[in-house]
C-alpha cells in the first residue's frame, strides 16, 4: 500500500490539480491530494499526499506557510499578478530600503484581505481566475489572514 508525501516544485502555467493528475498517472495511485492550492501562474512548493498519506492533507492546511515574492515598486498590474497589463502606479524613486521595510511591518498581524479576481479562491464552485478570464467579476468576502512576518530581502 503506497503512502508518501511529495514536495513538488509546481511550475507557472500548471494548476494544482494538473499536478495531481500527473502524479496519479506516474505512480498509478488514485488517492492523490494537494495540501494547498497555488495559483496557476505561481511557482512554488506544492505538497502532494499519496495513498494513506492523504489523511495528512488537513494537517498541512493548518500549518503556517511561507511565501517569497518579487515586487516592482512604481508599477501596477490590472490583475494583481504577472499576467496583467502593467501600468505606472506612482513614483518609487525616492524610496529606500528602510522606508520599504517600515511599510512591510504594517502588514504583520491579523489582516482582512479581499481575494483578487485572479486567484485560485472558489466562488460557487468555480475558481475566481476562470470567472475573471471570462470578464466576470463577483462580490468577494474579505478573508482573515495571519501574517507572521514580512521582511525585505
Amino acid at each position: 500500500m503506497l503512502s508518501a508525501v511529495l514536495a513538488l516544485n509546481k511550475q507557472p502555467g500548471q494548476t494544482s490539480f494538473d499536478c495531481v493528475r500527473q502524479v496519479r498517472r506516474i505512480y498509478g495511485e488514485r488517492r492523490v491530494g494537494h495540501a494547498g492550492t497555488l495559483d496557476p501562474m505561481a511557482q512554488g512548493l506544492l505538497p502532494l499526499c499519496l495513498g494513506v498519506a492523504t489523511r495528512l492533507v488537513d494537517h498541512f492546511h493548518r500549518q503556517t506557510k511561507r511565501y517569497q515574492c518579487t515586487v516592482r515598486l512604481g508599477e501596477r498590474s490590472d490583475t494583481l499578478d504577472t499576467e496583467g497589463a502593467v501600468t505606472p502606479g506612482g513614483d518609487a524613486g525616492g524610496l529606500d530600503a528602510a522606508t520599504v521595510a517600515s511599510a512591510l511591518r504594517q502588514f504583520v498581524g491579523e489582516i482582512w484581505q479581499v481575494p483578487p479576481m485572479h486567484s485560485a479562491v472558489r466562488h460557487e464552485g468555480e475558481h475566481l481566475y476562470d470567472l475573471a478570464r471570462r470578464g466576470e467579476e463577483v462580490e468577494r468576502a474579505p478573508r482573515l489572514a495571519l501574517i507572521v512576518s514580512a521582511e525585505l530581502v
